[in-house]
């Protein structure tokens, strides 16, 4: 008998939450949880590795870069409770994408429509930089996510670590690369295959978005450019 999708989907979410792989980030992901922002004491944070998030038949798979220390690994969902899931999910609701613009805590009712969330890296690192061999453990992680993400048409990789991520697993997965292999940057696109998109954005960071690097007009821009690709 075949295997719910869902079912699949909750088996690779305990597999990732129960992660040890990275002796580095297994113990600063818990230090923070115990020291804590000032604003978040009264906060008991997630401390453990961050599963994707979405619909399981997205057409749209957006992979950033790794939890936030007190965003995503406080709170235990993908750019949630931090300025990078502010601006990312009002970007996504203003195209239809969530039915809210706001991601605060994991019961907070937020639901996407035809888009998975998920990141290259499932730990908080120190400084936000994820080491080689760390991406290297997660990359199994993403594989499976590729397995199950059937319908995925379009891959919006924010910032230059997702997008060489992005190509390494189509490559790991046998995609044929269908055009030369393109260097990252905003509104890049390479096509990995006949039917997938890979599509490049800045990062929707802090830094980012408050020196302006990125603002919503421009990322606006991208999420259309992907509901086109995807349809």
């Amino acid at each position: 008998m075949k295997r719910s999708p869902m079912i699949a989907f909750d088996k690779l979410r305990f597999e990732i939450q129960n992660c040890t792989r990275c002796p580095r980030l297994t113990e600063y992901r818990a230090e923070v949880g115990i020291t804590k922002r000032k604003s978040y004491t009264h906060c008991d944070y997630w401390a453990k590795p961050v599963a994707g998030f979405g619909d399981p038949n997205a057409r749209i798979w957006i992979l950033g870069l790794a939890p936030g220390a007190h965003g995503a690994n406080r709170t235990g969902r993908v750019f949630t409770g931090d300025r990078s899931g502010d601006f990312l999910f009002a970007a996504l609701h203003r195209c239809g994408l969530a039915n809210q613009p706001t991601s605060i805590s994991v019961d907070d009712g937020l639901k996407l429509n035809n888009v998975f969330i998920s990141a290259t890296a499932r730990c908080a690192p120190p400084g936000n930089k994820p080491l080689p061999s760390e991406i290297a453990n997660c990359q199994p992680f993403l594989d499976r996510e590729w397995e199950l993400l059937r319908n995925k048409r379009v891959i919006l990789a924010l910032g230059a670590i997702a997008w060489n991520a992005a190509i390494a697993m189509a490559v790991r997965n046998d995609c044929p690369l269908v055009a030369p292999r393109q260097a990252f940057g905003h509104n890049a696109e390479m096509s990995l295959e006949p039917s997938l998109m890979l599509i490049g954005s800045y990062h929707v960071s802090q830094q980012n978005t408050f020196t302006g690097r990125l603002i919503a007009e421009m990322f606006d821009r991208v999420l259309t450019r992907c509901l086109l690709a995807s349809a």
